[in-house]
């Protein structure tokens, strides 16, 4: 299985991303007010907390746009409302030709949004779908890969849809921010949209980050109190972004060891390892004989955590053994008895490793 996972920032970039954060919140921020909880409530002239706004302005200064909301819902909520900023319901979007991800599935659904697909893979079928439907009034594109063949590059689809149809374009940064060089909105697109839940922040807070002209119009549309994220919650959010780079950069890098290691041979178990965004980087690791189910099953006993939380959330800290993703599955159903995932979430390659032959051995 050929795949082209993301290129993942180096320990170096994040540092550098960090700092950055660190130095946004300076600009907006005094120091006194980060050491507190924030406030609470609908402050008189902006309908938010005070602190929630400062904090929506950082997150727009570290993206290089011009505004930021915070929204309820985590990813699910920010893509269902950036969606609904974009478009009116029973207009068209474009999608890459490949399975949408069901909870945006499910608010198009809300929107009686129409979709038209077309190959992200391929830009000369980009231009001529957009040629063919001008009807068509935004398009959406996910960063991480929607199929084990996906290779497309974000700037250049972008790109394309913009010089083909000028197109308003809405992504999917879940499972790639703070992971790679440059989110949606950087390489040109409108609104970016993402989980502040899978950047080590609070729950059920999501992140809208772009074009002013979208953002102000939900910020208008959700002034009640209780659609507010509280002030406490902005900073938590930012105490995360504080972390998520660097964190996550090591994550990659031991993906990368653990790849190398068992391509070597290191587990006699394992036929062969790689990478892919299957939505979150991992490494997925095939058998030579049909154990999968039941490696899955003492690993959990071995201390890996059999499930995610919030992919990559604030609580997920050992490292995450778990059935390949029903994308993958679709191109060789076979697989779900060989092949597993794993994401090393905190811990290092050695403990990955021990875990992986050990629950291979109980079950050979």
């Amino acid at each position: 299985m050929n795949t082209s996972p993301l290129n993942s920032l180096t320990v170096q970039e994040a540092a550098r991303l960090q700092f950055k954060i660190i130095d946004c919140i300076t600009k907006r921020f005094e120091g006194h007010e980060i050491l507190t909880q924030g406030d609470l409530g609908v402050t008189s002239g902006i309908n938010k907390p005070a602190v929630t706004q400062k904090a929506e302005q950082v997150i727009a200064d570290i993206f290089d746009a011009e505004a930021c909301i915070l929204v309820r819902g985590a990813g699910t909520g920010a893509i269902r409302l950036g969606l609904h900023s974009m478009l009116k319901p029973g207009e068209k979007i474009l999608v890459h030709k490949a399975p949408v991800y069901n909870t945006t599935a499910v608010s198009m659904e809300m929107m009686n949004i129409s979709i038209v697909e077309a190959d992200y893979n391929d830009l000369s079928e980009i231009k001529q779908v957009i040629k063919e439907n001008p009807g068509l009034k935004g398009a959406l594109i996910q960063y991480t890969r929607q199929k084990p063949e996906d290779a497309y590059d974000m700037a250049q689809v972008v790109k394309t849809m913009k010089e083909s149809g000028s197109l308003p374009v809405l992504t999917d940064d879940n499972y790639a921010v703070m992971k790679v060089s440059r989110i949606g909105i950087q390489c040109g697109a409108d609104l970016s949209c993402f989980s502040a839940f899978k950047l080590l922040g609070p729950e059920g807070v999501g992140v809208i980050v772009g074009a002013a002209s979208y953002i102000e119009k939900l910020v208008r549309e959700n002034y009640s109190g209780g659609m507010q994220v509280q002030g406490h919650e902005a900073l938590e959010v930012l105490r995360g972004f504080a972390y998520a780079p660097v964190a996550l950069a090591i994550q990659a890098e031991v993906n990368e060891e653990c790849v190398t290691r068992l391509n070597s041979g290191e587990v006699p178990y394992v036929k062969q390892a790689f990478l892919a965004n299957a939505q979150s980087k991992v490494l997925l690791v095939e058998f030579k004989e049909e154990i999968a189910e039941k490696v899955l099953k003492e690993a959990e006993k071995l201390g890996a955590a059999p499930n995610p939380v919030g992919a990559e959330s604030k609580y997920e800290i050992v490292p995450m053994f778990y059935k390949i993703s029903g994308t993958f599955q679709s191109t060789d159903p076979a697989l779900k008895k060989r092949m597993i995932r794993i994401n090393p979430m905190r811990s290092g390659a050695d403990t990955i490793l021990r875990i992986l032959k050990e629950a291979a051995e109980r079950v050979i």
